[in-house]
């Protein structure tokens, strides 16, 4: 397995987020870091999804950190839904420069799986911060 794999939007798939099939959607794409465990993705989200001032809408910033987090189950070949997601805004997260979003597993225990989300602007500095509780529903 590569130690870097890009994830395109799936062509099949709905989702808002992630998906493909959906002319509404973000079309996110991620890459999946296989020797550090992580999911990042890096956007500079446009001013469609601003909720004011230049900045991110916070409904937004939520979505980018449960994409990241929910794509970090594919280490653990399992599918899983999220049950409970909590963010932190630290600071405003601009629309027209480049952000970082990244997640990984903190712990999991039998069926939860337990993960975190950041948002980092281009010097590193953290804007936004997640903490989600998934359910496994099935392996893959």
């Amino acid at each position: 397995m590569s130690d870097i794999i890009r994830l395109e939007p799936n062509p099949t798939n709905p989702c808002f987020g992630c998906g493909g099939d959906n002319a509404a959607g973000m079309k996110l794409t991620f890459e999946q870091d296989n020797v550090n465990r992580r999911i990042v993705g890096r956007f500079v989200l446009g001013r469609r999804y601003q909720g004011g001032g230049g900045f991110a809408h916070g409904g937004i910033i939520a979505l980018l950190l449960d994409e990241a987090m929910g794509k970090v189950c594919r280490f653990r070949d399992v599918r899983a839904v999220t049950a409970e997601l909590s963010v932190e805004y630290l600071k405003p997260v601009a629309v027209d420069q480049e952000i970082v979003v990244e997640g990984r597993e903190s712990e999991m225990q039998g069926r939860n799986l337990f993960l975190a989300g950041e948002i980092r602007n281009g010097n590193g500095e953290v804007l936004a911060r997640g903490k989600g509780r998934f359910v496994v529903i099935s392996a893959k």
